[in-house]
């Protein structure tokens, strides 16, 4: 019988981990609650996973915190949303630092509100000197307005004759995208995780998720746990990784 210790020291470790943090407000209604409880919820679950990722050797954890489609929920819960980073700085930055996480951002800061975003600078700010797990947040991000974003700029950079069509290349397309602020070798996913039972992306990473491995569960976002997300690894490990070829 391998030893749980032993089982641990055995699995493949994805080097960037995706979460589509899902299922808050379900989670608070089934407890008679409001649903800005199971945001609050999904923040501590939040904090509590990304330390454990850290520890499993995950590189870079990328969350999808609120989407450019979820500006379409009743005001109250977007304003409480946004409020989040505040309450997150406070919170939680300390921890982090501890913790010798770093903080980033993708997604468009137009419409965000403005001490929404100065939390979330200053939580990049106090932690940029961290060598651990990067933390990306992705606010108010849209997979798909991303990929027009990146033509659009690389259109114009031909347009403007710094580059020509035959300079056109998956590197210099990705050099366009959000995640161009990530190590190089970590901007894709190796795993992305979505909570709740849902079974899709949802505008989430489109382009760099080409050949990520995707794992679902029925377990809302707030009662994922440390046991959770090696559950998640443990199945990680058993996955055949060929990218398109054959292995011999």
């Amino acid at each position: 019988m391998i030893e749980t210790s032993d089982k641990a020291a055995m699995q493949k470790i994805p080097n960037h981990l995706a979460v589509i943090m899902d299922g808050n407000g379900r989670w608070a209604q089934r407890q008679g609650k409001p649903r800005i409880f199971g945001h609050k919820a999904g923040m501590d679950a939040l904090q509590m996973i990304a330390i454990h990722a850290q520890n499993r050797g995950v590189k870079v954890m990328t969350v999808y915190a609120f989407s450019t489609e979820n500006w379409s929920r009743p005001a109250a819960e977007v304003k409480f949303i946004m409020s989040l980073p505040i309450d997150f700085y406070e919170r939680f930055v300390p921890t982090l630092n501890r913790e010798n996480i770093r903080i980033a951002m993708i997604g468009t800061r137009e419409g965000v509100p403005k001490a929404t975003l100065k939390s979330i600078d200053r939580a990049m700010v106090d932690t940029a000197q961290n060598t651990g797990m990067i933390l990306t947040i992705a606010l108010n991000y849209g997979g798909q307005a991303e990929i027009l974003d990146a033509v659009k700029a690389l259109a114009l950079k031909v347009q403007e004759g710094l580059i020509s069509v035959d300079e056109l290349t998956q590197d210099s397309f990705e050099q366009q995208l959000t995640t161009a602020i990530l190590p190089e070798s970590y901007r894709n996913p190796d795993l992305v995780i979505r909570t709740s039972g849902e079974n899709r992306l949802s505008n989430f990473l489109p382009w760099q998720t080409a050949y990520s491995e995707l794992y679902f569960t029925e377990t809302l976002w707030p009662d994922f746990d440390e046991a959770a997300l090696d559950l998640a690894f443990d199945v990680f490990s058993q996955r055949d990784r060929r990218y398109g070829g054959i292995k011999k």
